[in-house]
């Protein structure tokens, strides 16, 4: 079939970049500082991509959880500190998946425009793209900003569009969780889910993925 699509927009963690053991190390050490119990990485994988404020309240105790406007409030605290040390920490263990690079270098010879949208503070997202790819891997990175949307919300991908100068129908959104997906049907973008990322192909499904890759290389299957 004749290729359709001009760019893609990827999602960061779980889907370029295993980021889950620096992500646990930073919780983890706040929630060992305020005496609360802290996590093996494996399970923080159901918990991230809504953003540090929405995984630090999911960390928390579940019997704290049910008093919300409390847990709210310690969430917030917790998540402030754990972002300024991942800040600092960023890439201690997180390394791009196998292939990925490989995938990008043929994505820049078809001369396929490509960003990253993510619920990773912006400020980490730059060092973790910065620290991990070549300069010019990407023609555009966004992570979460103070007072801006984030996924699943259209808006943030609507805004890729403008750098990009791309229409929705041009795009391809790929990821490994359910908000991602939500967010390309939101935006009007072809989902594409990954499976060697953090969710489970049923949760990928669910979010609304018109079709789930096994390994990066079948991106390019879209590229003939």
């Amino acid at each position: 079939m004749k290729y359709k699509y001009k760019g893609i927009i990827f999602d960061l963690d779980g889907t370029l970049v295993d980021t889950i053991e620096d992500i646990a190390s930073s919780l983890n050490r706040v929630l060992r500082e305020h005496d609360y119990p802290e996590h093996d990485p494996e399970e923080y994988k159901a918990k991230v991509g809504w953003g540090v404020q929405k995984l630090a309240f999911l960390s928390l105790p579940l019997e704290l959880q049910k008093n919300e406007k409390e847990a709210n409030e310690i969430a917030k605290k917790i998540s402030a500190s754990s972002s300024a040390y991942y800040a600092e920490n960023p890439l201690v263990y997180s390394k791009p998946y196998p292939g990925i690079n490989e995938v990008l270098s043929v994505l820049r010879q078809k001369k396929i425009k490509t960003a990253v949208l993510t619920n990773k503070p912006d400020i980490v997202a730059q060092k973790v793209m910065a620290g991990l790819f070549p300069a010019g891997s990407f023609d555009f990175v966004r992570g979460e900003i103070i007072g801006g949307k984030r996924k699943p919300d259209p808006d943030c991908v609507w805004d890729i569009l403008l750098e990009l100068n791309l229409n929705p129908a041009d795009i391809i959104f790929i990821g490994d969780s359910e908000i991602d997906m939500e967010c390309a049907n939101a935006a009007g973008c072809f989902p594409l889910g990954v499976d060697w990322g953090y969710r489970c192909r049923e949760a990928i499904s669910g979010g609304g993925a018109r079709k789930i890759i096994q390994r990066p290389e079948e991106l390019l299957e879209y590229f003939i």
